[in-house]
């Protein structure tokens, strides 16, 4: 016989496992403020969080997830946990279109899910994780504020360009970029959305991607590539720091891929420093 549910190595887990969860994820706040938000926001069931968190439990005790749903991120997963997760999601089938988190665990998932899942589009082996607990260094852009909603058409194009840009594909897909509408404009109803709009062009454009306990996240840095070079984006991202650490959380976080020179050293000018490393695999 097997073994019982809740006591196998790994199996999904429920409102009855939050409180184990959440502590789990308190251990390393800044690395996993993502999976902490969703959880935070929507709880463990799979039907309101939109994706399954899966635990590995070792002598009765939850030692790791992973969240899957449309990112595959494992949380505090050393090289065991690492291998039951890829086992598990071998089994069901790739869902995700990309791996993400701490960069031991998820090139420890990639050795046993390349064989089977690969090759991928992008592997990103080294993404420095930056944080920021006090003002920023640099004087913020005061020209930066909130995106209103009725902006949101102003907003899209830039947000379609940064993403087709970092990612290396299109976020409008066959549903003529529907879907990822509802997205940007989800960021702008949470007052999560950021920009420099002048004359109905959007300079510099930022999200805060999660927010969870003491940590925030910022994403979809991008400025317009006429106007790179000429500081907007290190003045834009002090902006958002400020603006995030007052709004939401004391400490704010992003990862940067470790080939973007010039987004390292604008993020260095911010007062950011390396507190990990993320990598990240794209499919």
């Amino acid at each position: 016989m097997g073994l019982p549910l809740r006591s196998a190595p790994t199996r999904l887990l429920d409102d009855r496992d939050l409180p184990a969860v959440t502590e789990l994820l308190s251990r390393n706040p800044i690395a996993d403020v993502f999976v902490a938000s969703r959880v935070a926001a929507c709880g463990l069931d799979p039907w309101r969080l939109g994706a399954e968190v899966w635990g590995h439990t070792v002598d009765g005790s939850l030692a790791a997830l992973c969240y899957s749903g449309a990112n595959l991120w494992p949380v505090a997963a050393g090289p065991d946990s690492a291998r039951l997760f890829a086992e598990r999601a071998r089994r069901q089938g790739r869902r995700c279109s990309s791996i993400v988190g701490v960069g031991s665990a998820v090139s420890a998932m990639w050795r046993f899910l390349e064989p089977v899942w690969g090759p991928a589009r992008e592997i990103r082996g080294e993404q420095p994780l930056l944080a920021i607990d006090a003002p920023p260094h640099l004087a913020p852009d005061r020209s930066v504020r909130l995106v209103r909603p009725d902006e949101l058409d102003v907003l899209l194009p830039a947000c379609i360009a940064m993403f087709t840009e970092e990612i290396g594909v299109s976020p409008v897909g066959p549903d003529g970029g529907a879907l990822y509408r509802s997205r940007v404009a989800e960021f702008v109803g949470q007052r999560r959305s950021f920009a420099r709009i002048e004359h109905g062009r959007v300079l510099f454009k930022a999200e805060i991607g999660a927010v969870a306990g003491d940590v925030c996240q910022i994403q979809g840095v991008w400025v317009d590539p006429a106007l790179r070079g000429r500081g907007l984006g290190a003045a834009g991202t002090a902006s958002v720091v400020a603006l995030a650490r007052s709004m939401f959380a004391p400490i704010v976080s992003l990862y940067v891929n470790d080939f973007n020179h010039s987004a390292r050293r604008a993020y260095e000018r911010v007062g950011f420093e390396r507190v990990g490393t993320f990598a990240s695999i794209l499919f």
